[in-house]
């Protein structure tokens, strides 16, 4: 009896671990996933309102993830996004903004425009379409 009682507690302690060590097992995989966390911890890349009024940032998508991947905008102005995917290693193929309803493909060494302006003081999240590697954007 304490055998089959042991053999179905580590049954279920293995079914209850087994998502969250399928999800591991894919961040080991993955080389964004570090970058991914990491991106909300870092220190804010301020983008200045350019003459025409506008917030032009420049991101790229590296092997590290999005640099920079925290960046600092104005409400009530708008931003430009431009992204440069220039690395095919990497699952950031798209750049999505959930609370915008902006999923934006990045195809290969393209410059990509992403447009929006933040009314607003907050953050918007964005991310690629696996929602490992992402960053902020900080709204003041």
């Amino acid at each position: 009896m304490k055998t089959i009682l042991m053999g179905a507690l580590a049954a279920l302690t293995l079914a209850a671990a087994t998502p969250a060590a399928a999800c591991d097992e894919h961040a080991k995989k993955d080389t964004h996933a570090g970058a991914a966390r990491a991106a909300p911890a870092e220190k804010p890349a301020a983008a200045p309102v350019g003459k025409n009024g506008v917030s032009t940032v420049e991101l790229t998508v590296t092997s590290k993830g999005f640099e920079p991947a925290n960046v600092k905008v104005k409400a009530g102005h708008p931003v430009r996004l431009v992204v440069t995917r220039k690395t095919d290693k990497t699952c950031a193929k798209e750049l999505i903004l959930d609370d915008l309803g902006i999923n934006q493909p990045l195809p290969l060494d393209t410059p990509v425009t992403v447009e929006f302006t933040p009314s607003e003081t907050g953050t918007l999240r964005y991310a690629c379409a696996m929602d490992h590697i992402s960053g902020i954007v900080t709204i003041q």
